[in-house]
């Protein structure tokens, strides 16, 4: 799972107040720990807006070539100064993009399968 984040383009979900779907993509997504999962809003758009009125996040993540692929479900953190802000900020600074709005940390509560075949969609953790 964490190879699979940290090398192929992790996408976010999250809805707004009214219950208007929104999907992302993240670049930055890289795993925080074994219990989080950590990306860089830059812009400051829908999905952090979402975020911000207390929507939660799935996040996806999948690998066409071998076919498989994982869902997060969790509670976002938002932050916006502190050790992790500033490391994350010349993360982005380094990759050539913006300083970014906020951190987003997100705690993962669920982990399901996105592997074709009779385990598609199965909470595995």
């Amino acid at each position: 799972m964490k190879e699979m984040v940290m090398s192929h383009q992790c996408f976010h979900a999250t809805v707004s107040k009214g219950g208007i779907p929104n999907n992302a993509p993240k670049r930055s997504t890289r795993v925080f720990n074994d219990e989080t999962l950590i990306f860089s809003e830059g812009v400051g758009g829908t999905t952090y807006q979402n975020i911000l009125d207390g929507s939660k996040i799935a996040t996806a993540v999948v690998n066409r070539d071998v076919m498989d692929g994982y869902r997060f479900i969790g509670t976002p953190e938002v932050i916006i100064d502190g050790e992790i802000y500033d490391k994350s900020a010349e993360m982005s600074l380094k990759a050539g993009m913006p300083k970014p709005k906020a951190v987003i940390l997100l705690h993962i509560e669920e982990i399901h399968s996105l592997k074709p075949g009779p385990m598609a969609g199965k909470k595995i953790g």
